[in-house]
């Protein structure tokens, strides 16, 4: 017998940038907190060729990109923040 999966079982919950700080009240996010959570996902090398630790945030595979539109799964996003990872790589 086939169970009857619900499509919120099957898809994640996603959002735009601009709509992320609103299911994070409490953390206090804002639109360029989150641009620049994004920014920092990854490594990433200065000018003298030294690599600066990204966040961590790529990993958990919370950014996705369709061209030029940027998603957020809302949930992989907030586990990250409850990790304590919002404050960058040391």
């Amino acid at each position: 017998m086939k169970e009857n999966l619900s499509v919120s079982n099957v898809l994640p919950t996603l959002s735009t940038v601009k709509n992320l700080p609103s299911f994070f009240p409490s953390a206090g996010l804002t639109v360029p907190a989150v641009h620049g959570h994004i920014f920092k996902a990854e490594d990433r090398y200065d000018s003298k060729g030294r690599k600066i630790a990204g966040n961590g945030l790529a990993e958990t595979g919370a950014i996705i990109r369709r061209g030029r539109k940027v998603l957020i799964d809302v949930d992989k996003y907030g586990a990250w923040l409850a990790n304590g990872n919002a404050g960058g790589a040391k």
